[in-house]
């Protein structure tokens, strides 16, 4: 058997000293092409007062001024972009749900960067050349159903096309083309394997090994269910598209201990939410990516509102990131707690009685919020357990998270099901 060592590129197999100076020299580059190509970038820096130039070490990026969502809206369609549009290939965007969409554009050597990188992904978290990669992420503007198709496929594998939706397909098309490799976000998966099960099909009776799941954060305790029922690896990518898309960090197979950064591409940073100060390895806080290597759309500094903090790396020598334990833009602050659902991911999942599929819905009683969490009981869960269940998750959240809530235990397949990102919030309180 190949050892996986044997497999690394050249950018894995970079000494500290030969990767920080990589990165310098490219960080340097990429400063100038914003400063000189992007006319948000020229007025960003002349306003902080700061040159290209005047980078002379990685510590000096943090005297550059940040990127955030809100500039790229600002800036719609093309304004971020630091080649005419006749160069650009490819365009994907948000869902704009909440304003205008994001637009981001790749040249032709983007595109090749981000398959080769996504390539990197799916052999770190196991998947090998000729290998069948099923992929049920959604395709069209959303990045990660192509940057997963097209990475797989630089990889050398055989690609499902199967986005997301037609659950019952989905199943069918795993039982019959025997993939080896599944692409999907957590959420969709759970959706997956109820699937399997109501088809009356043993989810670790099938071909799959290894579960490559991204889009969202999710917990140790989901990770468990998932590998449990299905009998797989389940390993987490990582990637925006305003950096770049799937394929910006990924977790190793063989540790499984966070998110190894490839940082011969993409330069991370975590900062202190509310100052913005960089704050040391090992601190929580907000993470931030500066690209290094992008033609199309360089980004500096861009705040991803992802909560996470780096640690030094184990299966390579790139830096880890935590798994995102949650979003600054999803925490929710009850009666002066944070609140995030990643918490009441790890309470549900670990009670006996209930099924992984959960809600939590804001309301507001007098003055206050309040929060009910509901959660579906397993099937053939009798009242007691599920009485049992509810009196549980409270006692959990008021001890381990320090809020009350109310708790209802709904009948088996009752929520929403997820064929993408879940939206585990429903926001009920007055505008």
């Amino acid at each position: 058997m190949t050892d996986t060592a044997d497999l690394l590129d050249a950018g894995e197999r970079l000494g500290l000293d030969e990767l920080r100076a990589l990165q310098l020299e490219r960080l340097r580059a990429t400063l100038r092409h914003a400063y000189e190509n992007v006319p948000f970038y020229r007025e960003s820096f002349d306003k902080a007062g700061i040159h290209p130039e005047d980078c002379q070490s990685l510590a000096d990026l943090a005297r550059f001024p940040f990127t955030v969502k809100s500039d790229l809206r600002e800036n719609y369609p093309y304004g971020m972009f630091a080649v005419p549009r006749e160069r650009i290939r490819r365009l994907h965007a948000s869902s704009g749900t909440t304003g205008l969409p994001t637009v981001v554009g790749y040249t032709e050597g983007d595109l090749s960067l981000w398959a080769d990188l996504v390539a990197r992904s799916i052999r770190a978290a196991g998947g090998r050349p000729g290998d069948v990669v099923h992929v049920a992420y959604g395709y069209g503007l959303f990045t990660g159903g192509l940057g997963a198709h097209y990475g797989a496929e630089r990889l050398g594998c055989t690609v499902v096309p199967a986005s997301g939706g037609m659950t019952a397909r989905q199943v069918r098309l795993i039982q019959d083309l025997e993939p080896r490799v599944i692409m999907v976000t957590p959420s969709y998966m759970l959706t997956l394997l109820d699937e399997f099960e109501r088809q009356g099909v043993d989810p670790r009776s099938t071909s799959l090994r290894v579960g490559i799941f991204g889009a969202e954060p999710w917990t140790e305790e989901m990770r468990r269910e998932i590998e449990e029922r299905f009998a797989i690896d389940a390993v987490d990518i990582y990637g925006l598209s305003e950096v770049i898309g799937p394929g910006v960090a990924q977790e190793c197979a063989e540790t499984k201990d966070g998110l190894h950064v490839w940082e011969d591409h993409f330069y991370p940073e975590v900062v202190d939410p509310v100052t913005g100060e960089v704050l040391p390895e090992g601190e929580p806080g907000e993470l931030v990516f500066t690209s290094l290597t992008k033609e199309a759309m360089p980004i500096v500094r861009y705040r991803t509102r992802d909560l996470t903090r780096l640690l030094p790396g184990t299966a390579r020598a790139f830096r880890r990131m935590e798994k995102i334990t949650g979003r600054s833009d999803d925490m929710v602050i009850l009666r002066g707690v944070n609140v995030f659902p990643t918490q009441f991911e790890e309470i549900v999942l670990r009670t006996p009685g209930v099924a992984p599929h959960f809600q939590l819905r804001l309301t507001r009683e007098g003055r206050l919020d309040a929060l009910t969490v509901r959660a579906e009981s397993r099937p053939g869960a009798t009242p007691e357990v599920r009485e049992a269940a509810a009196r549980s998750i409270a006692a959990a959240a008021k001890d381990g998270i320090g809020v009350s809530v109310s708790v209802e235990i709904v009948e088996p397949e009752s929520l929403e099901r997820s064929v993408g990102k879940i939206r585990r919030i429903v926001d009920l309180r007055p505008r």
